[in-house]
């Protein structure tokens, strides 16, 4: 009779793991085709970008949050550029393609790659300044803590608070991750992380998160809080009142973490999470301008032709 039990229990936790993990694959499935690749396998629209000024003009490093894509930083991207600013949008590694890639990341990939394409740009440019959405507000965080020279730093809507429950399924995904591989995203990019729908519905983020891809996040977002206090350069932290990721108490905990002296938090209302393109992002863009403009040196403020 315990045998039969013990059986019969066993049968229903594997049944249980098969529809779970079914489940987790039409997710992922979904995923693909809502966002189809090119040939080269990238998401239409995903790709990192360059708008390109001559070296004597000053640069800023925009990396983008956690499953998404530098399409949500080309509306800041483009104001940079118009006002004479060389802009550089890097696509971090296993975003912007599939899930499968999304699968096989770690956190110092993500890191590695924004230390290479800072020093790529101030091996080409005098003054480089660098801002973060979201995620990578973690890694600009980081960056700024080891790199004091930077000029002006800027986190927009910065996840540099995880809540409890995230950081325990993240420890704890080797236990559940082959019976569910794919776990939909717990604020995707919506008309919660975006109340403006038109820019909802434009959205290229995956929406489903990996245990893997868990993993790297909670270890960014615990690096960069441990860096908080190291970081000197001037920054700006903008966040919104709405925010459905990142309460009001986290910010205000994170930023008084800074160890910068100059530093400013700026609220902004109406929008969600993702402020770069959610309403009111006009002002979060003239907010960063300011701040740009502000900590620029004389040479740098000379306007390329």
């Amino acid at each position: 009779m315990v045998a039969f039990l013990i059986l019969a229990f066993l049968t229903a936790v594997a049944a249980a793991v098969v529809l779970t993990r079914r489940a987790a694959l039409r997710l992922r499935d979904d995923t693909l085709k809502r966002l189809p690749v090119d040939a080269e396998g990238i998401i239409v629209g995903a790709r990192g970008f360059d708008l390109p000024r001559g070296s004597d003009s000053p640069a800023v490093l925009l990396i983008h949050g956690g499953g998404d894509t530098p399409q949500t930083l080309r509306y800041l991207a483009d104001y940079l550029y118009e006002r004479g600013y060389h802009v550089h949008v890097p696509l971090l590694p296993g975003h912007g393609r599939t899930p499968r890639e999304f699968s096989t990341v770690l956190a110092d990939q993500w890191m590695q790659t924004v230390k290479n394409a800072y020093r790529e740009l101030i091996g080409a440019h005098s003054w480089v300044a660098v801002a973060g959405l979201s995620m990578g507000g973690a890694l600009v965080t980081q960056l700024a803590a080891e790199e004091h020279s930077i000029p002006a730093v800027a986190l927009l809507a910065p996840y540099l608070a995880i809540p409890a429950r995230i950081a325990v399924a993240a420890r704890l995904s080797w236990l559940w991750g082959f019976a569910v591989p794919y776990v939909r995203a717990l604020d995707p990019a919506s008309r919660r992380s975006i109340r403006d729908e038109r820019e909802a519905a434009r959205s290229l983020a995956y929406g489903i998160f990996t245990p893997t891809a868990l993993r790297a996040l909670r270890v960014t977002v615990a690096r960069a809080v441990r860096a908080l206090p190291h970081v000197a350069s001037p920054t700006l932290v903008v966040q919104s009142r709405e925010d459905n990721r990142i309460s009001p108490d986290a910010a205000e905990r994170a930023f008084h973490r800074l160890g910068a002296r100059d530093k400013q938090l700026a609220w902004v209302t109406g929008a969600g999470h993702v402020i770069t393109v959610d309403y009111g992002r006009e002002h979060v863009f003239d907010l960063v301008i300011d701040w740009l403009e502000r900590h620029r040196t004389p040479i740098a403020r000379e306007r390329p032709a």
